[in-house]
Parts: C-alpha cells; sequence; structure tokens
C-alpha cells in the first residue's frame, strides 16, 4: 500500500483533488520530504512562465488565461490553497527544477467528479483515500482528449527519469491510474497541438475572487496569513469558519449599529450544531457556503446572513493590485476591463459544484439610496404593520406585569386555617418556624389600570443621534396612539418609499386618543432631555394613576420629582427583562411613504 503511487525507482505520483487545503498541506509534507530533485505537474508547459510569474505575486491572487479557438479563455488560478500551486511554490523556494508535462491542447476539455470530502484525508493516508476511490474513477474513453494526456504524461515522466534522480508528479485523482497503466504499457503518445497563443496574466476584481479560489476567500487569507506567521495551517478550514461568523458580527454590529442582539456565545454554539446537522444530512463533513449561508439566516436574520456572506468573501491581500489587466469572475464567465464577456474554463477544478439561489434581501446600493431619497414625498408618512403588532404585543405585556406588581404591592398575609388561598407566603412561614404555623398569602384584584406606558431604550440618548421626533396617531382601536424620538429614517432608505429608524424611546396610550403633539404642546415646559419629554407627557395625558417606565436603570430622582408634581406614581420593569434579540426587532421599525407602498414593502424589509 505504501508503494502503490511509485512507478519505479526515480518516478513516483501525487495524486491530489484540485482546490482541497487538505490536499495542499499533504503536497507540502511529501515533497519536502521526498527529497525530489524535479517536480513535474499536470499542466502544458506553455503555462509556466506565467504561472511562476504569478506565484511570485502571491499573496495577490491572480490567473494565467490563455485564449482558445472558440473564443473561451482556458486558465490556471494562483491560488495559494491549489495543491499544485503549493508544489510549485515549495519547489520555487527550494530550488528544485519544475517541469510542466501536460498535453498542451487547442481546446481544453471540462470534468467533473463528485469527490469524497476531503477532511478525512486527516485520519486516512493519501493511499488509503486514493484505493478507497479507484473503483469510481471513470476509465476515460479511448483515444479521448484526458486518455491522450494520461499516455503523453506517462511518456513524459520516462524522459525525465533519464535525466533525474526522483521525479514527483502531482496530477489528479482521476489520472493517476490511467498514468501508472500507461508508464507501464508504455502506451503510445499522442503529439501535442499547438495552442494558438501564450498566455496572459490577469489580475483579479475583489469582490468576484470567490469564484477564483477554491476555498473561501477568507479561508485562504488565512492560510497565507498562518504562512507568514509561522504557524500551523492544520485546522484553518475548521477554525475559519469560527473566525468567518466572528468578523461578521463584528461588521453586522458596526454597520447595523446595534445595541441589544442575540449573537452571543451560546448562539453561536447552537448555529454550529445547526451547520453541522445540515452539513452531514448533505453528506458532507466541511459545510459550504451555502449551509452557512442559510443557517446565519435562521439565527440572525437577512442581515447577518449577508454579513456572514461578505466575511466569507473578504481577502485583504487582494486590496494594492499590480499593473495588469483585470477580470471580474462570474459562474464560468468573466468580464474584461473593455466589458467583453468571456466563457471560462478553470483547469484546476474537477469537483463537481451545484450552484443554488437564496432568498436574502440585500443592502441597496448608495445611488438607489440617494434616488428613493429624492422621489421622497415629505406629506405621506405610515408604519408598516407587522412592527406595529411587534411593539403592541410588547406593550400589552408590559401592562399586563404592571398590573401584576400593583397586586403584589396589595398582598396579605395570614395564617393557614382552611384554605391555601393564593399560595403558601414561604417568607412568613421561616419566620415563624419556631411555632409551627403556616401562612399562606392572598393576592386582591389590582385597584386601577395602566394607560400609559413609556419604553427608554437607553438612559442619556444623545439629541444629535436622535433627531426625528413624532406623534403618531392610531389607524384603528387595537393601536396604541405613540409618541417617540428616533434616528432620522431618511439617512437609512432601503427601498422605494421605504426608510429605516431606530427608537431611543417611546411613549404609548392605549386605548388610543388624539392628543397634541407631545413636541409642541407648550403645557409641557419642565423636561430639559428627551426622555424627561416623554415622560411628562406621560405624567400629563395619563388618566390613571400609575405610570409604567421600562428602562434601562432605575428612575432618576428628577423623574420622581416630576412624577410628584402630578401626582403620578412611576411602575418601573427593567430593560434587561426582555431578550436583547426582542429588545432589537422592536427597536427597529420602517416608515413607509404612504399606504401604497405596504402592497410591497416586504420585498424589501429585512428580517431580523
Amino acid at each position: 500500500m505504501a508503494h502503490i503511487f511509485e512507478l519505479s525507482d526515480k518516478v513516483q505520483l501525487l495524486p491530489v483533488i484540485h482546490g482541497s487545503g487538505n490536499f495542499t498541506r499533504e503536497v507540502r509534507q511529501r515533497i519536502l520530504s521526498s527529497g525530489c530533485d524535479c517536480l513535474a505537474v499536470c499542466l502544458p508547459p506553455e503555462f509556466q512562465t506565467n504561472v511562476e510569474q504569478g506565484i511570485q505575486k502571491l499573496p495577490f491572487i491572480s490567473i494565467s488565461g490563455l485564449e482558445e479557438a472558440e473564443g473561451t479563455l482556458s486558465y490556471v488560478p494562483i491560488d495559494p490553497v491549489q495543491p499544485v500551486i503549493m508544489a510549485l511554490r515549495i519547489a520555487q523556494q527550494e530550488g528544485i527544477p519544475r517541469k510542466f508535462i501536460d498535453l498542451s491542447v487547442s481546446q481544453y476539455d471540462m470534468r467533473h467528479f463528485d469527490f469524497p470530502d476531503a477532511l478525512s484525508l486527516r485520519g486516512l493516508s493519501l493511499e488509503k483515500f486514493a484505493s478507497a476511490l479507484l473503483p469510481f474513477i471513470p476509465r476515460p474513453a479511448d483515444n479521448s482528449q484526458h486518455d491522450q494526456r494520461a499516455r503523453w504524461m506517462a511518456y513524459q515522466l520516462h524522459q525525465l527519469e533519464m535525466d533525474y534522480k526522483q521525479v514527483v508528479l502531482v496530477c489528479s485523482l482521476l489520472d493517476w491510474p490511467w498514468i501508472k497503466q500507461a508508464y507501464d504499457d508504455r502506451s503510445e503518445y499522442p503529439h501535442p497541438e499547438a495552442p494558438g497563443g501564450d498566455p496572459t496574466l490577469y489580475g483579479l476584481e475583489p469582490a468576484t475572487l470567490f469564484f477564483a479560489l477554491s476555498e473561501f476567500p477568507y479561508i485562504t487569507y488565512l492560510y497565507e496569513k498562518n504562512r507568514q506567521e509561522l504557524k500551523s495551517d492544520r485546522d484553518v478550514a475548521i477554525d475559519g469558519v469560527k473566525e468567518i461568523m466572528l468578523k461578521a458580527r463584528e461588521n453586522f454590529l458596526t454597520k447595523h449599529k446595534i445595541r441589544y442582539h442575540n449573537l452571543t456565545s451560546q448562539t453561536f454554539q447552537i448555529y454550529l450544531q445547526y451547520v453541522r446537522n445540515l452539513t452531514l444530512m448533505e453528506h458532507r463533513l466541511t459545510p459550504d457556503l451555502y449551509t452557512l449561508v442559510v443557517s446565519a439566516k435562521q439565527i440572525g436574520g437577512d442581515a447577518y446572513a449577508i454579513a456572514l456572506m461578505e466575511a466569507a468573501r473578504d481577502y485583504p491581500f487582494q486590496q494594492v493590485a499590480p499593473e495588469m489587466d483585470t477580470l471580474a469572475l462570474g459562474i464560468d464567465q468573466a468580464v474584461l476591463d473593455d466589458d467583453q464577456v468571456m466563457t471560462m474554463k478553470n483547469r484546476l477544478n474537477e469537483t463537481q459544484f451545484e450552484w443554488r439561489s437564496l432568498d436574502l434581501k440585500p443592502d441597496p446600493e448608495q445611488f438607489k439610496q440617494e434616488q428613493w431619497k429624492y422621489t421622497w414625498n415629505p406629506y405621506g408618512q405610515c408604519s408598516w404593520p407587522p412592527e406595529d403588532e411587534k411593539i403592541e404585543s410588547m406593550n400589552t405585556h408590559v401592562r399586563e406585569q404592571s398590573k401584576l406588581l400593583l397586586s403584589n404591592d396589595l398582598v396579605r398575609t395570614e395564617k393557614f386555617t382552611s384554605s391555601v388561598k393564593d399560595g403558601i407566603d414561604i417568607r412568613d412561614t421561616l419566620r415563624n418556624w419556631h411555632t409551627g404555623d403556616i401562612y399562606v398569602k392572598e393576592i386582591p384584584p389590582s385597584r386601577g389600570t395602566i394607560e400609559v406606558v413609556v419604553f427608554l431604550f437607553e438612559m442619556e440618548p444623545q439629541p444629535e443621534r436622535y433627531p426625528w421626533r413624532q406623534t403618531w396617531y392610531a389607524e384603528h382601536k387595537n393601536e396604541s396612539t405613540l409618541c417617540f424620538f428616533a434616528t432620522n429614517y431618511m439617512d437609512n432608505m432601503v427601498g422605494p418609499g421605504i426608510g429605516q429608524a431606530t427608537y431611543g424611546g417611546c411613549m404609548m396610550i392605549f386605548p388610543p386618543r388624539p392628543i397634541l403633539n407631545i413636541w409642541e404642546d407648550p403645557r409641557i415646559f419642565m423636561a430639559k432631555t428627551l426622555e424627561e419629554k416623554l415622560l411628562e407627557a406621560a405624567f400629563l395625558h395619563s388618566r390613571e394613576r400609575h405610570i409604567t417606565v421600562v428602562s434601562p436603570g432605575l428612575p432618576k430622582a428628577d423623574w420622581r420629582r416630576m412624577s410628584r408634581r402630578y401626582k403620578k406614581r412611576i411602575i418601573h420593569i427593567p430593560l434587561k427583562r426582555f431578550s436583547a434579540q426582542t429588545i432589537e426587532k422592536v427597536r427597529r421599525f420602517h416608515v413607509l411613504n404612504g399606504k401604497h407602498i405596504r402592497s410591497f414593502a416586504t420585498r424589501f424589509i429585512q428580517d431580523i
């Protein structure tokens, strides 16, 4: 088993899965320990100059492209995670001669195969991995291009072993059995075709690197970063997923200025379990980008899923481009600087891919936001009904909790006789433990109700951050009268006639009734800050004695002094009683430029 890749005393094969980071590590270790004096790779000789120039430019990513007769571009990605590129890179730094021995053809034929997950190479030797795959490798048709390539490379190995003592050929796992057979049989070899031109080295647009690299661009960056820092890259493929998650969270919080969120370590643990289960259901060991983004959407909504996708596509080393023509890549296509669209053929990609679509609502482009802002009608404004339901539900819950607190203030305790009434009073029972008596409590119905609830999401909100102050009136009897201060929705246009804002604080009156705009009401004169303005309005308009205040901290002395002036009493509920995700879902809301916008707003409003 240990010698199945040896063709002779001087020639050894090193079969790989193109684009696998696990095979890249294996190639590096074997070349450095083999003592080879000649490295052969499965690329045509016309690519050698360009590819080696591209390797010198790493970690900047480029491709060596050769235009074929039908206008397609056959290319070699200079990807540091490609096993072939890693082999050439090691050979360059060790001064080992390099030979490109594949067959030159005028039209390269692509092929694809469903390889097993290369992560299993961590628990198997390369020989066992290749042997297990051997029964499933299809034999190339007689005299097909891949048959001719195998016979030509076998012939080239016979030539090289006359000049070198230890030749190592890095080839595809799909080719090594047929190269070995052709080498042993000394099969007749074909003649190479004229390639029709010389390859050109192209730079790549950073945003489209995903289509050229075999791993996620950010994981490729981590491989290069570990190489520069002389760190092990054994677990980069796995730990890189965690790095992407954390980077996505940082970008998500920075971009959306979110203070409360549920992207905690506990949530990420659930996320990773979900990713693992989806990955295993698809018969893989490592997740693909689709699985990561779908899972991210489930725990963090569209915004976090988009942040994760952007984090996975980030490759910081690509920021400074050398002077060369630049390509923007797509799915098997590329666009040159002159807007010429070309079909692409990747010579170092034989893995079968399945492209899947995912329903995400991306952030709009800057010029569209400016256009939507310009066309906004200043005389039309309304809310988004699903968000109305969220805040009304929270308001109802707070009012019920406030009634419960009022009832608890009126609790009576008495010695147990014949009924436990509303339950045993543990505190008084323990206090009188020496007497052996049991005490029960009686909770009478609460007196009065809660009409006004004030939500303060920050204790000292900055007026410059919350310049928009408004009073909204209920559209029907199940809505509250809403007074609030928030960020300017015009600064964050998410769709045509749709702006997004964030509450700094709000006051809700239920049952609803019309009141003067509190921000212009001359009767509200004591307040000096935004939160005091809401509180004084609540004290002024409440017909009930009790006002509920939901805030991060305890009520200030100034608030209580103000409540005594209006002969009202504050019931405080800590904001931390609600989960961070619930708070954020309530705080972020959308403003529509008229009720007709509601018919299509769901196409632009992201889930959180």
